[in-house]
């Protein structure tokens, strides 16, 4: 488990993040009354451990009037001047420019290897897509995928689909958060919690039982609860670094 301190390589460990940003996944399956809490809290927990975020977000389109990912892949000078600014989290339009990278050729390494060097300002690069996306992105990367479950009945069918398509397509073993939406509040843990069932299916039908985490949202005046903590620290000691090169050519 990563720990928050200060020592004498935390330069170091500093440098090391901005030349080599870390690669996370949200999987996005229909579930957005839990996954968008999440994921804002995520980005700021992330941001107040020292990791500027840049979310791929997959469910917004690029236009010319909202540009974005396939922007930047035409023309990595784009906007050259904003992303070398110092910041603390951004949402880039990307499902034109991560269907791009699907479609590409990417030869022996992985199609997200592509992204190297666009992001190299950022500490993290979180990848907000739905599992099919995913599974063409990220093969084989050890990345675990966070999938949200909420109280919504259809949220852990959906999420078991989802988790499906990461395991059997991708070999990618996501981690499980359920989502508590007010401070304080309980955790919907029990034996028949949409959290369970779905553990329960996947042992049954894929001979896996997948980590679940409860997250709590943050008190009042917070930016993140200890939970988020927590879980922030489990997914960047899972997430790939991502190489830094000159993009242009075949990646």
């Amino acid at each position: 488990m990563l720990e928050i301190c200060v020592n004498q390589g935390a330069g170091l460990q500093r440098m090391a993040r901005q030349a080599a940003p870390r690669v996370m996944a949200l999987a996005s399956h229909g579930n957005q009354q839990g996954e968008l809490p999440l994921l804002w809290s995520l980005c700021a927990t992330l941001d107040s451990f020292g990791y500027p975020v840049a979310v791929l977000d997959a469910t917004t389109f690029e236009s010319a009037s909202n540009p974005g990912l396939a922007q930047l892949l035409a023309d990595a000078a784009w906007h050259a001047d904003e992303r070398a600014a110092p910041l603390s989290w951004s949402v880039i339009p990307a499902a034109l420019g991560l269907q791009q990278l699907c479609a590409r050729d990417a030869g022996p390494g992985l199609p997200v290897a592509a992204l190297g060097g666009l992001f190299d300002n950022f500490g993290v690069l979180l990848i907000y897509a739905r599992a099919d996306i995913l599974t063409r992105l990220l093969p084989d990367s050890g990345i675990a995928p966070l999938l949200t479950v909420s109280e919504l009945k259809t949220s852990a069918l959906s999420a078991y689909q989802a988790l499906k398509q990461l395991l059997l397509n991708a070999r990618l073993r996501p981690t499980i958060a359920v989502w508590a939406g007010e401070p304080g509040s309980d955790l919907p843990l029990t034996s028949r919690s949409p959290i369970n069932n779905l553990q329960e299916c996947a042992m049954t039908f894929l001979d896996y039982r997948p980590d679940a985490l409860a997250v709590r949202a943050p008190q009042p005046g917070h930016d993140s609860s200890d939970d988020m903590h927590r879980l922030a620290l489990r997914l960047l000691e899972q997430a790939m670094p991502l190489q830094r090169h000159a993009f242009g050519g075949s990646p």
